[in-house]
């Protein structure tokens, strides 16, 4: 636990007391690997990473992407989310394992 003197906190950040240009918008991001989840569906074959998390004793507690957010089964809650935020763009990735399960020929659709 970390102590923090009230009289050292700023009581406004200074993001907010800056003026954005017209026409910026605010809006979020996510990476695959840590929202996706659905790592064996639908034609997703393991990444390097998958690979790697799976080793035991490489990563803390022996977390995985496997699971994650959900964000493959659960991207229309978290538009609806999004969108009740008020967030007006969204930068997401999707795993390249996804795409192109082999490594090579054609993406899957």
């Amino acid at each position: 636990m970390t102590a923090v003197r009230p009289d050292t906190v700023p009581q406004q950040a200074p993001a907010a007391q800056a003026p954005f240009p017209t026409g910026f918008l605010w809006g979020a991001a996510t990476a695959a690997y840590q929202v996706e989840g659905a790592a064996s569906e639908r034609g997703r074959t393991p990444s390097i990473w998958d690979t790697f998390s799976h080793t035991p004793g490489k990563v803390v507690n022996g977390d995985t992407g496997d699971v994650a957010a959900d964000h493959f089964h659960r991207y229309r809650d978290d538009v609806a989310l999004m969108k009740r935020l008020g967030l007006q763009a969204y930068r997401f990735s999707v795993s390249w394992s996804r795409v192109q399960p082999t490594g090579r020929g054609p993406a899957v659709e």
